[in-house]
């Protein structure tokens, strides 16, 4: 069973950069495509970047278009999310998500909270 592990979240302010990693066990990513989600208090989660062979939900928000990148280093068995010019609409708690390519199960992840602000 994949066990998905965030970190790399906390306070930073207006402008500035953070990466988020998502370490899997139970299992080698590269047999996963994955997502990052958000989701605020209230609202419903939201997709905002993938990894290549997704199928799922890529209505990503204009607004992290340009800000937000997916990488992954299958060797370390990790995803990133590299997150630049933060705005404090980005503040939401960070989800990755990993769906298997053949059976498309999807874990999940505990979630990092990402706040932006002064």
């Amino acid at each position: 069973h994949l066990q998905l592990v965030e970190s790399g979240g906390g306070l930073v302010q207006p402008g500035g950069s953070l990466r988020l990693s998502c370490v899997a066990s139970g299992g080698t990513l590269d047999r996963y495509a994955i997502a990052w989600f958000r989701q605020v208090p209230g609202k419903e989660r939201e997709a905002v970047s993938c990894s290549s062979g997704y199928d799922g939900n890529k209505n990503f928000p204009q607004s992290v278009k340009g800000r937000f990148t997916i990488s992954r280093d299958n060797a370390k068995n990790t995803v990133y999310l590299q997150m630049n010019s933060l705005k404090p609409e980005d503040t939401a708690v960070y989800y990755c998500n990993a769906k298997h390519i053949v059976s498309q199960f999807e874990n999940w992840g505990q979630g990092t909270l990402v706040t932006v602000s002064e």
